[in-house]
């Protein structure tokens, strides 16, 4: 048997070189095609806890926090306010907010871990409006609270719905603790959640 001038070691050679060549290029396509499966940066960060400090938060005043692309609002409430909130119940579609859109350390009649600092997602649960925040009483809220112009859904300074407007449910309670008398962190539950 005759090789004929081929030289099997010089094939050889050049057949592992080309597939090589080919398996690293293959890799190499490969691993922007699996990075592209994984969250981005700022994907990461929009889900990730967010500390919001209340030391200046007056009586009455609200702060705005985005989590996971939604309003957070953080509005201290004073003890006459939270007092008005039972003379409500009357008036309301879940008065003891029996669904569940609050943490059960958050289901008591003011819907938050203290009294005073009511902590909601800011979005009607119609259609995902942004309601209005009335402190103060105005013709829609006797009593103040949340006022969605789009479609007339009203919301007590618990964030409870009103009977007879198009929102089904209570505003939505984020996960939420105290590091401190000044900070809360919404989105986990690592710090304090009793009063």
């Amino acid at each position: 048997m005759s090789n004929d001038g081929v030289n099997t070691s010089r094939r050889t050679f050049l057949i592992g070189l080309t597939s090589a060549v080919g398996a690293a290029g293959a890799l190499g396509a490969a691993v922007p095609f699996v990075k592209s499966w994984q969250p981005s940066a700022k994907a990461e960060n929009a889900g990730a806890p967010v500390q919001v400090d209340i030391s200046k938060l007056e009586m009455g005043q609200r702060v705005v926090q985005e989590w996971r692309g939604q309003p957070v609002w953080v509005i201290r409430r004073s003890e006459e306010t939270v007092s008005a909130l039972d003379a409500l119940n009357d008036q309301l579609k879940d008065p003891q907010s029996e669904q569940d859109q609050q943490p059960a350390y958050a289901s008591s009649l003011w819907r938050s871990i203290k009294k005073e600092y009511l902590i909601l997602i800011g979005i009607c649960t119609h259609l995902g409006c942004s309601p209005l925040y009335e402190e103060e009483p105005t013709v829609e809220l006797k009593e103040g609270g949340f006022f969605c112009p789009c479609h007339g859904s009203k919301f007590d300074l618990a964030g409870r719905v009103y009977q007879g407007v198009p929102a089904p449910t209570n505003m939505v309670v984020p996960p939420h603790s105290y590091l401190s008398e000044s900070v809360v962190i919404v989105g986990s539950e690592e710090g304090e959640t009793k009063a």
